[in-house]
């Protein structure tokens, strides 16, 4: 039996500064460029990603599958003005965790343009107006106080701290109430 995709897989969709697209293949260059920052691999942590194949991998194996499934996953987030790649929002099943959760980065340089508000609150409303999820979840670092704040701007509240399987580092975890 295979799979049918789920009808809202390809969406696009938009806020006043950006464009919301779903990760693909065609974006590998984009992801080895993000998942290989030092400060990706500081807050999210280090996903291998250390070829282009390797991004081209993780966009097939990870996002898409989800996406095609679930018909929301993780989002290419472009300006409309100039088109440039800035970063990725998602809403993510996750192993530890019982409530998908939130998650985005940008690159450096388009940080403390409020783009990652304006990502993930569209992100928070795609989830639960159209997918009728009840609640999200989200995992930050201890140290990552600046996604701490954008999380709690965003509605959700801090929970508990978690370790996820297969990982080390204990972290806050926040929930929708």
């Amino acid at each position: 039996m295979s799979l049918k995709k789920h009808p809202s897989a390809n969406n696009t969709y938009e806020t006043e500064r950006l464009i919301l697209r779903p990760m693909s293949r065609e974006d590998r260059d984009f992801i080895f460029e993000l998942y290989n920052r030092p400060k990706f691999i500081q807050h999210i942590g280090n996903r291998n990603v250390n070829t282009i194949e390797d991004a081209e991998n993780y966009i097939l194996n990870r996002f898409t599958p989800q996406i095609e499934r679930l018909g929301f996953g993780n989002y290419l987030l472009v300006t409309k003005e100039g088109n440039e790649k800035v970063g990725a929002v998602g809403i993510f099943e996750r192993e530890g965790l019982d409530i998908v959760d939130i998650g985005y980065s940008l690159l450096e340089e388009f940080e403390g343009k409020g783009y990652a508000f304006e990502a993930a609150q569209k992100v928070k409303s795609i989830g639960m107006d159209e997918f009728g999820l009840s609640k999200i979840s989200a995992i930050i670092s201890k140290d990552n106080v600046s996604s701490q704040n954008l999380i709690e701007k965003l509605g959700l509240k801090f929970k508990k701290h978690v370790i996820l399987p297969g990982e080390s580092e204990e972290l806050n975890y926040y929930e929708t109430e």
